[in-house]
């Protein structure tokens, strides 16, 4: 178990700041989602694998449903995602079914959720397109 958490304290530390220069603005499996903190109130930005089918996303919980940006989306029922340059608006998120989830992303994305073991999906509804702001 430590190994896990020392890996995912590198990657909130140190990798997620470099991945967020570029999700959310091109073509990739990652987005950002900006949230509000349920005790801060502060906003955060946190970069997301992700898959979209029409009016909704599909994330991957790549650490699990017990981290934090999550939780907020939960309390705070909504928050914002940056996808390929525009800005939606997102609901209250709900879990799906791994397998269903998963089989929704391309091939290249779907085989690192395998690898890493990924068991955690969710479903938000989208609206109010807007160019994305920096």
């Amino acid at each position: 178990m430590m190994f896990p958490n020392r890996l995912r304290y590198f990657n909130k530390r140190f990798l997620n700041r470099f991945i967020l220069k570029f999700a959310g603005y091109s073509r990739n499996s990652f987005a950002v989602v900006r949230h509000v903190g349920r005790r801060s109130g502060k906003t955060y930005e946190t970069p997301i694998m992700v898959e979209s089918r029409g009016k909704e996303f599909i994330i991957a919980l790549t650490y699990g449903p017990h981290v934090d940006w999550y939780r907020n989306l939960l309390a705070a029922e909504q928050g914002s995602l940056i996808w390929q340059g525009k800005t939606y608006t997102i609901g209250k998120p709900e879990p799906m079914n791994s397998d269903v989830a998963r089989a929704e992303f391309p091939l290249p994305q779907r085989t690192i959720l395998r690898l890493l073991k990924v068991q955690h999906f969710i479903r938000v509804a989208s609206s109010v397109v807007e160019p994305a702001r920096t």
